[in-house]
């Protein structure tokens, strides 16, 4: 049998990963991870990291297996909050998840793996990997997990085929309460243990605070954009040879609208944002439609069906394309079609990948709500993550 490491994270998923693989007859190492030690913007001061890791010590004694501590604060710090701060800045959303998987549990935490000597880094996601040859080369599959309620392939996304092929997911081929029954069963002490919220490693926090970390707040003008003004611009996207009026939101202007209201600062908003604004008196809900970082402004538009709040299609630049299945990427000329995923849990939606020679269009078969810049797009063909690339 292989020796894997087992990143133990104190909550149910990677106690029941680690207790199948020993099941298994793995050579099993419990390593776990400190990756963020502040508690600025904190919205509960529950579920520390050192709360997290006496739990995870406790179910590795219980499985009796060696446990180890390994602090990645700094690479964290630099190579996912760093991150953030800067996307944000700049007046995109990041997706600190995705970043985590591929900067942190999937290479910097595999490297200290690799130094127990260990053939695999198991992890608590659900999803699934396999193999397939194509030309005498092995090929790694990233594909979603059995519970299609908790696939988590999406936050995975930006992996490799190293990276996979060092990759174990246990709990893939396990339904959510399967893996609790399991835990029951095995008296695991995280077998009643709430599962994570909020960032990556970081919990739950008052996202505007925790930004504020970094980012100045800086008063300015809230505008409404009437749906009639938006109804009357959706009438010129005509063809799907229109790309950037089908992909790019519509380039608001100031005189669009009207001045409602104030904020503090637009990098602290997103696309689709409903709570924040502090603005009422209206017969429904407000939602953001687009921000202006260097002029400082935020439009909104009234109702959950506004139609600034739809697009046909996004942009991802070449440079930002990501292929897991490198046999399967596209070249300038292509088009092809694929189930598109823009955020998770997000049903896959079908779509068309066109590859030009100023970058790639995506199209969706329907309008999508709240795409977002700074976020990930993933293509699939079935089960099976081929691909993501970061929306512009």
């Amino acid at each position: 049998m292989s020796k894997v490491v087992v990143g133990l994270s104190g909550g149910v998923d990677s106690s029941v990963a680690a207790y199948l693989l020993k099941e298994q007859g793995h050579d099993l190492i419990a390593l776990f991870m400190v990756n963020w030690h502040e508690r600025v913007g904190a919205i509960t001061s529950e579920c520390t990291w050192e709360e997290d890791a006496l739990i995870a010590k406790m179910v590795a004694k219980k499985l009796d297996i060696p446990f180890h501590i390994v602090d990645l604060s700094k690479d964290y710090k630099k190579r996912v909050v760093d991150y953030m701060f800067a996307e944000y800045q700049a007046g995109r959303t990041p997706n600190p998840d995705v970043l985590c998987n591929r900067e942190i549990k999937f290479d910097t935490f595999l490297e200290e793996a690799m130094k127990f000597d260990a053939d695999f880094v198991a992890t608590g996601h659900y999803c699934r990997k396999s193999e397939i040859v194509v030309e005498g080369n092995t090929i790694h599959q990233l594909l979603a997990g059995k519970d299609k309620n908790k696939d988590q392939s999406y936050f995975l996304c930006q992996l490799n085929q190293e990276q996979l092929s060092k990759a174990m997911f246990p709990v893939g081929e396990l339904l959510k309460p399967e893996v609790r029954e399991i835990a029951r069963e095995q008296n695991l002490p995280t077998a009643e243990r709430k599962d994570s919220q909020g960032i990556c490693f970081v919990g739950k926090v008052d996202l505007p605070t925790f930004l504020q970390q970094q980012l100045e707040p800086k008063t300015g003008n809230v505008i409404e954009i009437p749906a009639k003004f938006m109804e009357k611009k959706k009438q010129v996207e005509l063809s799907e040879e229109n790309y950037k009026k089908l992909c790019f939101a519509f380039p608001y202007k100031p005189w669009n609208g009207e001045v409602i209201g104030e904020h503090q600062g637009a990098h602290f908003y997103t696309v689709g944002q409903r709570k924040g604004l502090n603005i009422g008196g209206r017969k429904e809900p407000l939602f953001v439609i687009g921000t202006d970082v260097k002029r400082n402004i935020i439009y909104v538009g009234e109702g959950q069906d506004h139609p600034g709040l739809y697009r046909k299609g996004l942009f991802v630049a070449e440079e930002e394309m990501h292929w897991i299945r490198q046999d399967l990427k596209m070249l300038v000329g292509e088009k092809r079609e694929f189930d598109i995923r823009i955020r998770y849990r997000q049903p896959l939606e079908k779509g068309t990948i066109h590859y030009k020679e100023d970058g790639v269009w995506f199209i969706f078969k329907n309008e999508q709500r709240g795409i977002t810049s700074g976020q990930f797009a993933a293509w699939y063909i079935g089960d099976e993550l081929i691909g993501s690339g970061v929306i512009t």
